[in-house]
């Protein structure tokens, strides 16, 4: 389709959605108001900068040998550059600590603003905010299996220093940045086999997190989160972070917790955790992920999960109170097409949830009549949403349609070729 056909389709769509009560415009206008933050990990499988030869370890897994992945900050940026290109709305980026861009031989431990400052550069050209994640896992203090829970004081210290200098970064990007910067803390602490002492560990972590939150920074330019699982390779039996275990303490110390909805078991609806978290919590990190067996971090798909979830936030009007961000991680395929496919069926999802006629369906549902709630529901499915998405695309000036594609494999045949090398 060209322009002018987009804009023909989308003005029948929009008459469409107009008897119904649903406002195209000002859906596509809030849309493009909600950032969605992508994960820089997806674009050289959690390897990072740091200390690139480490063997990938914390129950973390990527499989697939895709030749094109970044060898280094500036590879990844113009990569990201490409997929921001590819990608309507707002956008932010989700660094980890091991993607610091200097040429000193540092730890994590060791960690400054200045190590991001090239990145806080991208930053501002590319008109986004920076969320920042500490990096607990892949080093060589995580391999008993333990970091901020260990036994071990020095091992606690360690990675206690760690994260107060993450949040120091996560401070200097919301100064710098004019934007909150949400700073997410996961740790992979756990025991493969049953514990004896299941309350010791969390009691340190507990306490450990009390002394990173106790460091002295703007909070107005930092979000503080934890980030809850239900096991990983190597913790089957017990994981210290437990859901009820981080709702309990951001719940206690006023923080906010992030729900990824790959970190639950599967007969679990991650979905409906949000309304019942948000009654109490101000603020919620969403990690929009996709499990398939358990918490393998496949490419997102516009699913009935991902659907159900942006229906849950519109519907209950929690989207300025949550915090969207991708984490999924495909070694097989090409990282530019993941973070592009993924991406924007998060767009497509969230998009399709604000062309719901919301108040409609609350009435019929308080009303109990539930005959035309399921009609409507279902009816909405087949509503010409793929033709506001295209014109939502062609206002943000990206590809509107299968286009995208060929940019992408263009893109790799003109710039990746030599990284098979």
């Amino acid at each position: 389709m060209n322009k002018k056909e987009i804009k023909e389709r989308y003005e029948q769509a929009k008459k469409a959605y107009a008897k119904i009560g649903v406002d195209t415009d000002g859906a596509i206008e809030k849309a493009s108001s909600i950032p969605l933050s992508i994960h820089c990990w997806q674009g050289d499988n959690i390897k990072g900068f740091m200390h690139p030869d480490e063997t990938l370890s914390g129950g973390i897994q990527v499989t697939g040998e895709y030749p094109y992945g970044a060898r280094n900050p500036k590879e990844l940026r113009e990569d990201l550059h490409q997929v921001f290109s590819m990608i309507p709305g707002k956008k932010k980026l989700n660094l980890h600590a091991i993607y610091a861009d200097t040429d000193d031989s540092i730890d994590v431990n060791e960690i400054e603003p200045k190590h991001f400052s090239r990145w806080v550069d991208f930053a501002k050209e590319e008109q986004i905010g920076l969320d920042f994640n500490p990096t607990l896992f892949s080093h060589p203090k995580a391999a008993s299996g333990f970091t901020l829970s260990s036994n071990k004081k020095e091992i606690r210290d360690f990675w206690i220093d760690h994260c107060i200098r993450s949040r120091k970064i996560g401070e200097y990007f919301g100064k710098e940045l004019n934007q909150k910067s949400v700073v997410n803390i996961w740790i992979p602490d756990g025991f493969k086999d049953y514990p004896i002492d299941r309350l010791s560990p969390r009691k340190r972590l507990a306490e450990s997190l009390d002394r990173i939150y106790e460091s002295d920074i703007d909070e107005s330019h930092v979000l503080d989160t934890v980030e809850s699982k239900l096991f990983g390779i190597g913790t089957e039996a017990y994981t210290t972070g437990s859901y009820d275990f981080y709702l309990s303490y951001v719940l206690d110390r006023n923080k906010t917790i992030c729900l990824d909805l790959g970190h639950f078991h599967q007969t679990e609806d991650v979905f409906d955790k949000i309304p019942s978290v948000m009654v109490f919590s101000d603020e919620l990190l969403l990690h929009i992920s996709r499990p398939m067996r358990w918490d393998s971090d496949h490419v997102v798909l516009m699913d009935d999960v991902l659907q159900r979830t942006m229906e849950t936030l519109v519907r209950n009007d929690l989207l300025d109170r949550t915090h969207l961000a991708l984490d999924f991680f495909d070694g097989s395929i090409s990282p530019l097409f993941a973070w592009t496919i993924g991406s924007r069926n998060a767009q497509k999802a969230l998009l399709r949830a604000l062309l719901e006629p919301v108040k409609m369906l609350k009435d019929m549902e308080n009303d109990g009549d539930y005959n035309h709630r399921l009609t409507w529901t279902e009816e909405l499915k087949t509503y010409p949403f793929a033709d506001v998405f295209a014109y939502y695309c062609l206002k943000n000036d990206v590809p509107y349609d299968d286009a995208w594609i060929k940019q992408l494999d263009e893109y790799e045949k003109r710039n990746l070729q030599e990284r098979r090398q």
